[in-house]
């Protein structure tokens, strides 16, 4: 953090020695004009730095949001992926081990989805599989097809597990802070930079620096929403494992 407040400090000391030297040396003119080069020069630069802040603020989370969502669809696929290929295993291994999967999905769409907006997972979900995981490889296989459905079960676990491992890790994104502390400061330099400035807005001009004052607050609050990939308005929800469980409920012999 001190590093960037040396920045700020090495940056407008630069400003006020060259401002103070080129003064002295009787060099460039006066400039108190609302509408005169230094203030248009430095709206301009004001505009660019907010539009890339903010391009920061929401490109990146948007992003990590995105692949966030398509490894929840992935988890879903693998879990029914398990479901199905656990039906090759010899009774009543086979549906023990649907109903695990089964309540392992109920689990994560309803009580763990909530943790993740702390940015955990739950150490239950962890057991669930490792117990489920344990139960398939201690099954004895005296025939082929049942040591293949075996192999295949435990192949579908791994991808879950791994899947499971990635939505951990998706579950401890979320913006910088300092880039969120940045698009506010640099939305409130933008919104004020005229008044600031000296121009006294009149009739509709003041209408239409309201409006630009309104749209950068809306920009700086989207940002904020979508600051975490499992919170906020638009955060990501389970609709993949709310899909899977209509999967298994809704098929003959299912659930």
């Amino acid at each position: 953090m001190l590093v960037y407040v040396f920045a700020v400090i090495a940056a407008v000391s630069v400003v006020i020695v060259a401002a103070y030297l080129f003064r002295n040396l009787g060099r460039g003119t006066e400039d108190a004009d609302p509408n005169g080069a230094t203030v248009r020069h430095a709206g301009v630069m004001l505009s660019a730095l907010f539009l890339l802040v903010f391009a920061i603020a929401i490109v990146v989370p948007w992003s990590t949001a995105d692949s966030a969502r398509l490894n929840t669809y992935s988890e879903g696929q693998a879990i029914a992926g398990a479901y199905w290929s656990a039906a090759e295993l010899p009774a009543p291994v086979n549906r023990q081990v649907q109903s695990e999967l089964h309540d392992y999905t109920s689990f994560v769409r309803d009580k763990e989805w909530p943790l993740m907006a702390n940015g955990r997972l739950s150490a239950e979900g962890w057991r669930r599989l490792d117990e489920l995981r344990a139960q398939v490889t201690g099954l004895k296989a005296t025939k082929d097809e049942v040591r293949d459905a075996r192999s295949a079960v435990l192949g579908k676990l791994g991808d879950l597990s791994a899947a499971r491992r990635q939505r951990a890790a998706d579950a401890k994104q979320s913006s910088p802070s300092g880039v969120l502390v940045l698009t506010v400061l640099s939305g409130l330099a933008v919104g004020l930079f005229p008044i600031l400035a000296g121009a006294r807005p009149r009739g509709m001009t003041i209408v239409a620096l309201l409006v630009m004052a309104g749209l950068v607050g809306l920009g700086v609050d989207l940002a904020f929403a979508i600051a975490h990939v499992f919170d906020g308005p638009l955060a990501v929800h389970p609709d993949a494992f709310t899909a899977v469980l209509q999967e298994f409920d809704g098929t003959p012999g299912g659930g």
